[in-house]
């Protein structure tokens, strides 16, 4: 292990969403040396890019830790995929690029939980901070920061997802022309963070902004080991390199103000326990120095669980017509040409937020919607057919899981344990919302298009039916949040400010923070916390931080056509 040479005032461990808005905020006071370590590499893999391209890295360990829970025991022992992002960018590189904040009432909630700060009225600045929405600024919209927010265009549409979105305001949904403004209720289009048929992962918005900042250093490759302590405060990090044969060595980097880990749902309480912060009882039966006994790391695990309705349908253009072998050429090129056709679409172009039923007081159930199917052949192989998905997922669960270490290895993947399907509520929104899949499939706008429904099938129709369906079938939809849970009760790992109790100079900020999971896709969340911690840093060191509310409503924050031009001094 080599001597520690290098200083900083802000160590950030983890280049994901969190992570890369962070170092570039935190970047722009040229006073404060900021190192932001990845795991993962560059974000140079070609489908990184290309909207459609998430389709081939779900399982593609360059750029994802390719994660899987233990046997669900609710889920008939599955083991069910968690893949999170081990690349710059993080789960930003490989996510479906749906844009979306939550509902009012997350962040109210998280407030009235004690969590200062944190309402709605409180965290919409944020959000309009770092956001460039073309269409312009408004009440709930920023213009002119780095994340780059849109919809997809109208000529880029497939017939289908607007025949959806009829369909469901045919059984009695409003239609919602914006999910992140006054209501989430309704079916309409998604906003992306796609900008001329490229993805805008976290790494080509901020890290692109800032990279050439000469008090930002970025490595990747570099695996954090352990948290640096002393008397209870964060000193520093331990990191892992290696060179081109693969020998690894060991590297320290002192931090003079704090250390911040955006390691995400996974990695940050794996990293909070191999420093001996932890349940005590479980460090201890590895041989861990406790620290500081917190028996809530890694607890409070919740995720989105995600059914899928494939729907055969007749006389409408799909992604199986697209990607015949003439259409393809066409889409190809007209890709790499224009940046439009199939390539640039997302993991879905519109959706749907409803209530499964009256005891939801607000939207509890989302729908992600692609015209695109598949089934098995006979030989069990998967093929493109003719149809169209629509996967639904409970936006509330009630179900608790956790992520704990198994060794003092940090290469070795911690247990997950999702424990999806624990409460009777749980299991009864989602046969719930896979019924109301099936109504809007049969309203006027789409009933005439149908052929055989591929999934779950038209003999299954019971309650019990269903909910076998689901315990056989049903996925995470990636957006697993809350295991370094923001409170102050005995089970909260952070206070309202993100500093772990009991350590000085180490903070979380990630979406392992949420008390309780946001009502959505949870990209826009975790940046939003970045933003709001970056403010919290820069205040606690003793500088002036001008916040979002006393900035100018219609000026632009940070345009985006003006990056910052420096020295380069990242690695």
């Amino acid at each position: 292990m080599s001597e520690p040479t290098n200083k900083y005032d802000y160590i950030i461990v983890g280049a994901g969403s969190a992570g890369c808005a962070l170092a570039y905020r935190l970047s722009r006071e040229a006073s404060r040396r900021v190192l932001l370590l990845e795991a993962g590499g560059k974000d140079s893999f070609p489908a990184i890019h290309i909207p459609l391209g998430f389709a081939f890295m779900m399982k593609n360990p360059k750029v994802n830790w390719c994660y899987e829970t233990e046997p669900e025991p609710n889920m008939h022992n599955r083991r069910i995929a968690f893949p999170r992002g081990k690349v710059l960018g993080g789960c930003s590189c490989i996510n479906g690029m749906v844009y979306i904040r939550g509902q009012k009432e997350d962040y109210d909630g998280w407030a009235a939980m004690g969590n200062e700060g944190w309402s709605y009225d409180e965290v919409l600045p944020y959000f309009k901070r770092s956001e460039h929405k073309v269409e312009g600024p408004n009440e709930y919209h920023g213009y002119g920061g780095p994340l780059w927010v849109e919809q997809i265009a109208l000529d880029e549409k497939l017939e289908l997802a607007d025949m959806f979105v009829q369909a469901a305001v045919q059984t009695g949904l409003p239609y919602n022309e914006d999910f992140n403004g006054s209501s989430q209720e309704g079916a309409g289009d998604y906003q992306l963070n796609i900008r001329r048929g490229k993805r805008q992962s976290a790494a080509r918005t901020f890290l692109e902004a800032c990279k050439q900042r000469p008090n930002l250093t970025i490595v990747t490759g570099a695996l954090t080991e352990k948290v640096l302590l002393q008397e209870n405060r964060a000193t520093g990090v331990q990191y892992r390199v290696e060179d081109k044969k693969g020998n690894a060595t060991s590297v320290q980097a002192l931090a003079a103000n704090e250390v911040i880990l955006c390691s995400g749902v996974i990695n940050s309480p794996q990293l909070l326990e191999l420093s001996g912060i932890g349940q005590r009882e479980h460090l201890e039966s590895l041989g861990i120095k406790v620290v500081k006994d917190l028996p809530g790391v890694g607890e409070n695990l919740q995720d989105h669980l995600t059914i899928n309705v494939q729907q055969g349908v007749e006389g409408v253009n799909t992604f199986y017509q697209e990607t015949r072998p003439l259409a393809m050429l066409g889409n190809l090129a007209k890709y790499f040409t224009r940046g439009k056709g199939l390539l640039a679409h997302p993991a879905a172009q519109v959706g749907v937020f409803f209530r499964t039923d009256d005891q939801a007081k607000t939207p509890n159930a989302q729908i992600h919607f692609a015209p695109a199917a598949s089934e098995q052949d006979r030989k069990g192989n998967m093929k493109t057919s003719p149809g169209t998905t629509a996967t639904v997922c409970n936006l509330q669960p009630e179900s608790r899981g956790s992520v704990h270490i198994r060794s003092t290895d940090p290469t070795e993947a911690p247990a997950i344990r999702a424990n999806y399907l624990d409460t009777e509520r749980d299991r009864n929104v989602m046969i719930g919302a896979l019924r109301r899949v099936r109504e809007i499939f049969r309203a006027p706008a789409l009933a005439h298009r149908l052929s055989k429904e591929f999934l779950p099938g038209d003999s299954v129709q019971s309650d019990a039916d269903l909910l076998s369906y689901i315990r056989a079938e049903a996925e995470s939809v990636y957006h697993p949040v809350g295991t370094c849970k923001m409170g102050n009760d005995d089970m909260s790992v952070v206070d309202a400010r993100l500093r772990v109790h009991g350590i000085e100079g180490l903070r979380v900020a990630d979406a392992s923070i949420m008390p309780v999971i946001t009502a959505g896709n949870t990209h826009a969340p975790a940046v939003m916390i970045a933003e709001k911690c970056a403010d919290m840093l820069l205040q606690d060191a003793g500088l002036k931080v001008t916040l979002p509310t006393e900035l100018a409503e219609s000026a632009p924050q940070d345009p985006v056509t003006t990056p910052i031009k420096a020295v380069a001094t990242n690695n």
